[in-house]
């Protein structure tokens, strides 16, 4: 069964490298967000199996994003994406739910091997 991703990131080149990661690799981007109040929008409409989600993005930070869907669906994944010197604010997205995280610059593996783990271990 091919896993459904929401891909949230205020950059489109961002949304589309992660897409172009992941879609070779049997994942289905079932939609995309640029900022974190349609990140929360999309998830509630589309119910993805995992969205990937900037930290730093305009409307909503990543971090309150995560609460409000994890508010929606207790059960929901939400892997973070962010930037090296992040750690302060990726530890807090942690702390508010998130299931793990994943750092640019990208090495295409790892972001597949974060969905991966994910995806197979029960919430």
């Amino acid at each position: 069964m091919t896993s459904r991703i929401l891909v949230a990131d205020d950059a489109r080149f961002m949304r589309q490298l992660i897409r172009e990661i992941i879609e070779p690799e049997g994942f289905e981007v079932v939609g995309e967000a640029a900022d974190g109040r349609a990140v929360v929008e999309e998830f509630e409409r589309l119910r993805p199996d995992v969205v990937t989600m900037d930290i730093v993005m305009p409307k909503r930070s990543g971090i309150d994003a995560v609460r409000e869907i994890l508010a929606l669906d207790p059960t929901a994944r939400v892997v973070m994406v962010s930037a090296l010197g992040q750690e302060a604010l990726v530890m807090e997205a942690l702390q508010a739910g998130a299931v793990d995280y994943v750092v640019k610059p990208f090495k295409p593996d790892a972001v597949v091997a974060t969905l991966r783990k994910v995806i197979e271990k029960e919430r």
